[in-house]
C-alpha cells in the first residue's frame, strides 16, 4: 500500500492598509488551489490619528489570533498626489508592520501595479476589475467590499509569487487571457 503524503496548506493574510479603512483577506493554499477563509475591513472611529492607529493594530491582532496565518503580505506604499494622505497611509502601514512583527510574522510587500497585474492581468486595472477577478478566482457567492477584495488580491499575489499555481506565477484564469469578443477575462 502506498502511503499518501498529506497536502500542506499555507494560510496567507493579505493587508490593504488605510488610516480610515484597512482591508484584510485570508486565504488557504491547499496544494495548488486558493481557498477563501475570511475577509473584512477594520474601520477606525473618528478621532486622533494615534487612536486610529491603535484600532488598526488591535483589529489586525484579533485577525491574526483568530486565523493564525503562516504568511503575511501587504501593499507597498505608493506616492500619492497628496503628501498628507501618503504620510497617513504610511503610518497605518507601520501599525500593521509592528503588529505582524509582534506576532512573529514576516511580511512580503507588493506594489499596487504588481497586485493588479497578478490578479487581473493588467497593471492598471480598476477596483471593480480587481473585485470581479477575486470573486471569480476564489469562487465567492458575493463580491467583497473594495478594501477586502484588495486585501484578498494581495494574498493571492503572494501565493502566485511562490509559483504555487502556474509556471508564470499567474492563476490559470488570468493565464488564459481576455476574450476578443467580450473583452472579459476567460475563466
Amino acid at each position: 500500500m502506498v502511503e499518501k503524503k498529506p497536502v500542506v496548506a499555507v494560510r496567507i493574510l493579505g493587508i490593504d492598509p488605510g488610516s480610515r479603512v484597512t482591508g484584510y483577506g485570508v486565504i488557504d493554499v491547499i496544494g495548488v488551489k486558493p481557498c477563501y477563509v475570511a475577509s473584512g475591513c477594520i474601520r477606525t472611529a473618528d478621532g486622533a490619528l494615534e487612536q486610529r492607529l491603535a484600532q488598526i493594530y488591535a483589529g489586525l491582532s484579533e485577525v491574526v489570533g483568530l486565523h493564525r496565518p503562516t504568511s503575511v503580505a501587504i501593499e507597498r506604499v505608493f506616492m500619492a498626489k497628496n503628501p498628507d494622505s501618503a504620510l497617513k497611509l504610511g503610518q497605518a502601514r507601520g501599525a500593521a508592520l509592528v503588529c505582524m512583527a509582534n506576532h512573529g510574522l514576516s511580511l512580503s510587500e507588493y506594489a499596487a501595479r504588481q497586485i493588479k497585474q497578478a490578479v487581473t492581468g493588467q497593471g492598471g486595472a480598476d477596483k471593480a476589475q480587481v473585485q470581479h477577478m477575486v470573486t471569480a478566482i476564489l469562487q465567492l457567492s458575493a463580491t467583497p467590499q473594495a478594501d477586502a477584495a484588495d486585501a484578498l488580491a494581495i494574498a493571492l499575489t503572494h501565493a502566485y509569487n511562490g509559483h504555487t499555481f502556474t509556471t508564470n506565477g499567474l492563476p490559470a484564469a488570468v493565464s488564459r487571457g481576455r476574450s476578443r469578443s467580450t473583452g472579459r477575462w476567460r475563466l
